[in-house]
């Protein structure tokens, strides 16, 4: 179930360049990265989920999908693209990557718990350190789009604004390790289906 107000925003602009392929087209147990960050945002409650695309353009069912036409410039310009698009109901954003395919929709719930209770920004932690995904409250958005530059996301701001940020333990809802190389999506995949 949706909460009310809280939009997903999943960046998958990037061409892969070492993975060889854009990485929203890569297949992982059997569905391609985008359509897994789409369902990993709406099972965790966000609506609508807006997806960001720039090396490649292609549909996405049950998401928005915004053309970042500068996506080569780095992440910043994807995450202001997906910001840019919110829509005025918007309370919160939880922003995603599309190359983590382990973590699970529990940690969007907990971020979402999170903000229910008071959180201004709410940063998923794996053993204690942080990393993605992570909830924005509206009050805060503006200010974080103003900040982004070059192939930075959320993290500098995140940083500067210390007293912002509330740390949610995510460590049993998933594992946030990232795909960038062909042996990367191999050992994620082996990790997801074990051998019997």
């Amino acid at each position: 179930m949706s909460e009310p107000g809280v939009i997903g925003v999943l960046l998958a602009a990037g061409a892969g360049r070492r993975l060889g392929t854009p990485k929203a087209l890569v297949e992982f147990g059997g569905e391609r990265l985008v359509d897994r960050g789409v369902r990993l945002l709406e099972a965790g409650g966000c609506h609508p989920v807006v997806v960001v695309l720039g090396a490649v353009s292609v549909p996405v069912p049950g998401a928005v999908t915004v053309l970042n036409p500068d996506w080569e410039t780095g992440m910043a310009s994807s995450l202001r693209a997906g910001l840019a698009a919110l829509p005025e109901s918007a309370q919160a954003v939880v922003i995603a990557l599309v190359d983590q395919p382990l973590i699970r929709p529990e940690a969007v719930r907990l971020l979402i718990d999170a903000h229910r209770k008071g959180a201004a920004i709410a940063v998923a932690t794996y053993n204690g350190e942080p990393r993605n995904p992570v909830l924005v409250a509206r009050a805060h958005i503006h200010d974080l789009a103003q900040t982004l530059h070059g192939d930075a996301g959320a993290r500098p701001f995140l940083r500067a604004h210390p007293e912002l940020v509330t740390h949610v333990p995510c460590d049993h809802a998933g594992d946030p390790a990232d795909i960038d190389e062909a042996a990367d999506l191999a050992a994620l995949s082996a990790r997801e289906n074990p051998a019997d």
